[in-house]
């Protein structure tokens, strides 16, 4: 907790060794500070010859008080943490340094063959697709009719050969109606956009993709209402469209609001009550989570209190939401990476 939090304050690294040694340091000292009334009461019982000075607990609290008075309670503290604060700190940080080691030297199975959610988490269906599904150099557009995939395949090689407005609202369209094609729907439009500033230096397309997500972002509640899995669809979208789409390196402002708006829905208690909702909500902060926290941290620390409400008070909460809310929570605590212990935990590996 300490190194997130000097992670979150500070611009130091929260991987860096002097970090872990402090932190791991300190948190040792306050450790010791609440336990050592009990290590002195130890102490003294198993010093205590015969005929015993201290017959019971209470008997010994009372009556080193009253002889000592309360600072008893702490003799012998100053020696205790000056040997405690290097122990600490020192094994946490060697940890942490032998654990990164480990991991660049011996990657997790999961990253090479594409980790997905252990038999805890098996009936989460995005959630096996997402995590670590590698890239692909066809885009899946086998569910349109042929027309549009001419369309679509033209608008790859020689935008200015079609109506590229009419391919922003094709690619919205079936983004909504097909949660697969909504996860890889962003990569065809970073592709479509690349093509038509090389070719000509415009940006038709993106403008009119924009404009079509904020139409569906102002009706987004009425989406809902109308279709749970065109709601979900549509964040899936929104957020794979926020990952691939940068200006000057950076995520688009413009997308920075309407996709934490998003998830704040999904992490209300009528969304979190439904595990696709949940699913979606999880999946998608694996996906953007990290770059949202940096455009606006204090929103993401707003999400994660109504994220850990939900899962402590577990009101019409199914056993797998309650598992996917724990699962992010200290994904985003080990700062949006997985540990090895969670990764053992919620992750197995995939084999054809």
């Amino acid at each position: 907790m300490l190194t997130e939090l000097v992670h979150r304050a500070s611009v130091r690294d929260a991987r860096d060794f002097s970090v872990h040694f402090v932190c791991g340091g300190l948190s040792a000292c306050v450790a010791t500070l609440a336990v050592h009334p009990v290590d002195v009461l130890r102490t003294r019982f198993a010093a205590q010859g015969e005929p015993r000075v201290y017959k019971t607990l209470r008997n010994a609290v009372v009556t080193m008080y009253r002889t000592e008075g309360p600072l008893v309670f702490y003799k012998g503290l100053n020696p205790t943490l000056i040997a405690i604060f290097p122990y600490a700190g020192f094994q946490f940080s060697f940890y942490s340094s032998l654990k990164h080691a480990y991991e660049w030297a011996m990657p997790a199975e999961g990253k090479k063959n594409g980790a997905v959610i252990s038999p805890n988490l098996g009936k989460s269906c995005c959630s096996c697709m997402a995590m670590g599904e590698p890239r692909r150099e066809e885009y899946k557009i086998q569910s349109f009719d042929a027309a549009t995939q001419q369309l679509l395949k033209t608008a790859l090689k020689d935008p200015g050969a079609v109506d590229l407005e009419k391919v922003a609202n094709v690619i919205v369209d079936h983004s909504l109606q097909d949660c697969v094609f909504s996860k890889e729907a962003g990569r065809m439009c970073y592709a479509i956009i690349q093509a038509e500033s090389k070719q000509a230096g415009q940006s038709v397309f993106r403008r009119g993709l924009l404009n079509r997500l904020q139409q569906e972002y102002q009706a987004r509640e009425q989406l809902r209402a109308r279709s749970l899995q065109g709601w979900v669809c549509y964040v899936t979208f929104i957020c794979n469209i926020f990952d691939y789409l940068r200006v000057n390196n950076m995520p688009m402002m413009a997308l920075v609001n309407p996709v934490y708006d998003c998830l704040f829905r999904l992490a209300q208690p009528d969304s979190l009550s439904k595990e696709e909702e949940v699913d979606c909500l999880v999946l998608q902060l694996h996906r953007v989570g990290e770059q949202l926290e940096k455009m606006n941290g204090q929103r993401m620390d707003e999400l994660f209190v109504l994220i850990r409400d939900g899962f402590l008070l577990p009101a019409g909460l199914s056993s797998l939401a309650q598992l996917l809310l724990l699962e992010i929570i200290e994904f985003r605590a080990a700062g949006w990476k997985t540990t090895p212990a969670a990764h053992k935990y919620y992750y197995s590996e995939v084999s054809d």
